[in-house]
């Protein structure tokens, strides 16, 4: 009887049941060190990643085993420190990325602390998960310049083809998985950059870093199931844009052309990370109201998921047994928009829902 007390007042409130009873299920926490990223192989196995954002650090991914962080591939890897040659190890990876043919990307912009770019060392590392053995190298010669971060990745296999945002400068790269070539593109374009017209305004006040409002730029980026477009945003405006991948997958079309097929769909959401399941709709993650977010295919958004236990929502994955998994990062309550006080108040999170 509370029980449904409960949900009759939630729905008054303008949250309906299915929201007021949390679907979230735990698996997996770390107390001391932060991560972003998650990625869900074919047979379950759980990857997380661990950006180097301040000094409070110990690898930079790792695989889920039995509840505990196995670093990934190995140790070595994982055991790089400033001065030493940062190509072939992990020096500040944001996320990873499983693809339809259980392949794993490891998406590493390389730049500790979001400062520059160490020593070129930008890269995306593919492997193959039946052997764990690396399968190509990609890297960014002339493509992005030391400012960048490389952020986000979604994978198309029958093109071959893969797409990155920059949150660095703004921008999305395409990068042909054949031949390890890569442009960027729509730098300049408004879809890239956040709305200097937004305040981001999270937990009642506004986040600022050295007494200056934030600007994430291009950051969530999901492929549509049929692989015809790609959806992307910034974190701290509502906007959400797309592009036809014909578009960007031809390298004859002018910036300005390219800019031409940017569609703009409108305030949906705020987010960090997105997320499409097999039906067609897009996942995202709203850190200002503590929810996860549904677009139906006719983009119509709505509340899936609030729960106070989602402190910035930040990566999203969904698994071959129809579960999303979530991370939570706590970015705002980082000492960087604090003013060097650690807010943090729970442990970072991954969590997994059943889709509906």
């Amino acid at each position: 009887m509370k029980t449904i007390k409960l949900s009759i007042l939630a729905c008054l409130l303008g949250v309906c049941s299915a929201v007021a009873q949390s679907k979230l299920q735990p698996v997996y926490s770390d107390n001391t060190y932060q991560f972003t990223g998650v990625a869900v192989s074919a047979k379950g196995r759980l990857f997380v990643t661990y950006p180097r954002w301040s000094d409070t650090y110990k690898y930079g991914v790792v695989e889920v085993v039995h509840g505990k962080a196995v670093p990934y591939p190995d140790a070595a890897t994982n055991n790089w420190v400033p001065g030493q040659d940062g190509m072939n190890k992990w020096v500040c990876v944001q996320t990873a990325y499983v693809d339809d043919q259980d392949k794993l990307y490891i998406v590493d912009p390389a730049a500790p602390k979001l400062g520059k770019v160490y020593n070129n060392s930008a890269k995306v590392v593919k492997f193959d998960l039946a052997t764990n053995k690396i399968e190509k190298i990609y890297r960014f010669p002339g493509t992005i310049d030391n400012q960048s971060y490389l952020n986000d990745i979604r994978v198309d296999t029958k093109r071959q083809m893969a797409y990155l945002t920059n949150s660095g400068t703004g921008g999305i790269v395409v990068l042909d998985l054949k031949t390890g070539q890569s442009r960027q593109v729509l730098q300049a374009h408004k879809s890239t950059h956040p709305d200097p017209n937004v305040k981001f305004i999270i937990d009642g006040r506004e986040l600022k870093k050295q007494g200056q409002p934030v600007a994430f730029q291009s950051d969530g980026i999901a492929l549509s199931p049929d692989r015809a477009y790609l959806y992307y945003k910034t974190i701290t405006d509502k906007k959400l844009f797309r592009i036809p991948t014909s578009a960007l997958n031809n390298p004859a079309l002018s910036g300005q052309h390219l800019a031409g097929q940017v569609q703009d769909l409108g305030n949906i959401s705020n987010t960090d990370g997105m997320e499409f399941d097999p039906k067609g709709n897009l996942y995202l993650g709203d850190p200002i109201t503590y929810s996860m977010v549904q677009v139906t295919p006719d983009l119509k958004p709505h509340i899936w998921i609030r729960d106070s236990k989602l402190i910035w929502p930040d990566t999203y994955s969904i698994s071959k047994d129809g579960f999303i998994y979530i991370t939570t990062s706590q970015i705002q309550k980082q000492p960087d928009y604090n003013n060097g006080v650690n807010k943090r108040t729970s442990p970072y999170m991954v969590f997994k829902a059943k889709l509906p």
